[in-house]
């Protein structure tokens, strides 16, 4: 039912704007968060983990670490990657450890050489492909070409899954996969 009520259409973000490709690594999407009350909690993408119920060993290495991560990482929710050994993805032949890669470029800033995060030795970044002015299909296309011929840039001598292109003014994350990203999944949206 459609009541007589005005409502805007909402601003819609400019296209051109600065965009930021990452590696998008294959594990599982996982949060480590801290309230300001003090409380530490692990998350999966669907739900809260703990040590009991755990998703590849994430809530266990948060909450044995959980002192020193708040100290480095802060109050606030901090979305990430949780890959490496043991973990679905390409790394199993490459790794012999599992890592937490966080996903804002823009707060937390790695070396190349490990992608390790500076201001959070426990934690690493997932790779910065590059950073656009504006957005440009063509450079999306580069970065994609050069994960096809060179492999991972997280894990060297795997194979890479894709990238994420960050489009800052739309505050909106869009991948690419390297192997069927054409195909339609049924929960994708459009």
């Amino acid at each position: 039912m459609v009541t007589r009520e005005f409502l805007a259409w909402p601003k819609i973000p400019r296209l051109n704007r600065e965009c930021i490709i990452t590696e998008k690594i294959d594990g599982t999407n996982a949060a480590v968060v801290f309230t300001e009350g003090g409380d530490a909690y692990a998350q999966s993408r669907n739900r809260i983990i703990t040590p009991e119920d755990d998703n590849y060993g994430f809530a266990s290495w948060l909450f044995n670490h959980q002192d020193e991560l708040r100290e480095q990482l802060g109050v606030g929710r901090h979305f990430g990657e949780w890959w490496g050994s043991g973990i679905q993805g390409p790394y199993n032949d490459h790794m012999t450890d599992k890592r937490f890669s966080l996903f804002d470029t823009r707060r937390w800033t790695g070396s190349i050489e490990d992608w390790k995060c500076v201001q959070a030795p426990l934690c690493y970044v997932v790779p910065t492909l590059s950073i656009m002015e504006r957005f440009d299909t063509r450079i999306v296309d580069e970065m994609v070409y050069l994960l096809q011929n060179n492999g991972s840039r997280a894990c060297p001598g795997a194979r890479a899954e894709g990238l994420v292109v960050y489009h800052r003014q739309a505050n909106q994350s869009f991948k690419v996969t390297l192997e069927n990203d054409d195909v339609y999944k049924g929960n994708e949206h459009g």
